[in-house]
């Protein structure tokens, strides 16, 4: 029988379609800016789904962010995305857009090809993955690097040259507007800055004054929340006298925008009265001196050799942060981040545990007569903190144990030296009373009602 013989025809090869991002910054966040941002954008992304041999990935776009940084979120995101084989190429406007730093520029685009990926720019019409990419591309990348050095030394020579006037360069100071160059005082704020400077010198702690200002609707210079640091900041803010001193810190170089203290490396300018005070130079040492007396009550000697046992164990059950510990007047104690930084809003059911209250309960539960650091580092695996001081320890073996720690008495904790003292603090200051229109009766400190000041001290 004859042997019939069939032509195939091959079947045609599927083509895989490239798959494209496109990167986009702007390294301010000025409302002009990011319309450029919002159209870079748009652009890319009718440019890649324009083409029919394109996959569309998407565009990673960082606002406000500096090119000479390697910290920009959406630009580590790419690379990331690019490490886990979703894109084939990334299209960016041009070698300063992607990084000026020629370090970080050649690191990223060499750790790309490594991967497969190419690199295009727009303006310098450069493919990385072609035979002359790279050349081209170290040189017009030292280009960008000088032209952000330069840019940064004409930034710092006109800085210095107003420091030289006694001039103010930050006009971010509550209280304060810069109007021709001088700190001009703005009614409101400063005497929001009398009050705080009052509270504080008169017996409030900052984080009670935060906690105040924040319940009162009151914000920083830039519009958050009070907290502990934001008012330290503005306790010790030399300006507030009418004088300044300049140049206290530096910026290390245009890469690293390193902020620095000066300590002698740069003359520093003193300008003195400079501008209208808001703090007379007393109340302003004096709170500083207040300042002084009440760090020395809190202070102990740091020992940074220490490994306290129940570090990175406790852990708060109703907000999930850890427990660290605090110095307190009545000894060290264990507090939920969150509620020491935070507050009782933010964390209701957290309570401070007297460190020895914790060993005592701890050496209970483990069967020792007293606490053992090292028997507890093997065999706790985490203390689970709850409501109605209720601990929960879990065992590295995978057990549980409940148990409940119990509060000091006051007949305990307070002696009558104590009870003095706090009764004396709570008749030292009151908040003054409002008027009919919602301000403060206090002759030098009237403060406007509700939401008040949008005003971050620096």
């Amino acid at each position: 029988m004859p042997r019939t013989i069939t032509i195939v025809q091959r079947p045609p090869k599927l083509t895989q379609k490239k798959r494209v991002a496109a990167y986009a910054r702007v390294s301010s966040g000025k409302d002009a800016m990011l319309h450029s941002l919002s159209a870079q954008v748009s652009y890319y992304s009718s440019l890649i789904q324009s083409h029919e041999d394109w996959l569309y990935v998407g565009v990673y776009a960082d606002e406000a962010k500096t090119g000479t940084k390697d910290s920009r979120e959406d630009f580590q995101r790419l690379v990331a995305d690019c490490h886990a084989g979703k894109i084939d190429m990334v299209i960016t406007k041009s070698i300063s857009r992607f990084a000026r730093n020629t370090v970080t520029l050649l690191k990223t685009v060499r750790e790309l090809k490594t991967l497969g990926v190419d690199v295009y720019f727009e303006e310098q019409n450069i493919h990385t993955m072609s035979g002359d990419g790279e050349l081209m591309m170290t040189i017009l990348a030292s280009y960008a690097q000088e032209e952000s050095r330069s840019a940064s030394e004409n930034q710092k020579w006109r800085i210095r040259a107003n420091f030289k006037e006694g001039l103010p360069w930050n006009g971010t100071v509550l209280g304060y507007r810069i109007v021709d160059g001088v700190y001009t005082p703005l009614e409101d704020e400063a005497a929001l800055v009398q009050l705080i400077y009052s509270l504080y010198i008169n017996g409030w702690g900052t984080y009670k004054i935060a906690k105040y200002l924040n319940k009162e609707g009151y914000r920083t210079r830039r519009g958050n929340e009070w907290s502990q640091h934001s008012l330290q900041r503005l306790l010790t803010n030399y300006s507030y006298t009418g004088n300044l001193m300049l140049q206290t810190t530096f910026i290390e170089d245009h890469i690293t925008k390193k902020g620095c203290i000066n300590q002698g490396q740069l003359p520093m300018y003193h300008a003195e009265n400079s501008h209208e005070p808001i703090i007379p130079m007393a109340e302003f040492q004096e709170a500083l001196q207040v300042r002084k007396e009440r760090a020395e009550i809190y202070r102990h000697e740091a020992d940074y050799t220490i490994v306290y046992p129940f570090r990175g164990k406790l852990l708060c059950m109703d907000c999930g942060k850890h427990y660290r510990r605090k110095i307190v007047r009545r000894g060290p104690v264990w507090i939920c981040a969150t509620y020491n930084s935070k507050g009782k809003a933010f964390c209701p059911t957290s309570k401070a545990i007297p460190e020895e209250t914790l060993m005592a309960v701890t050496a209970r539960v483990l069967g020792t007569d007293s606490f053992d650091g090292d028997l507890f580092r093997e065999r706790v695996e985490r203390i689970e903190v709850g409501t109605e001081n209720r601990l929960t320890y879990v065992l590295t073996d995978g057990t549980t144990v409940a148990t409940i720690w119990q509060d000091r008495s006051r007949r305990e904790s307070w002696t009558a030296d104590k009870r003095e003292a706090a009764r004396q603090a709570s008749m030292k200051y009151e908040i003054p009373e409002r008027d009919s229109y919602g301000r403060f009766k206090k002759s030098n400190c009237i403060l406007p009602c509700g939401n008040g000041s949008t005003a971050d001290a620096e």
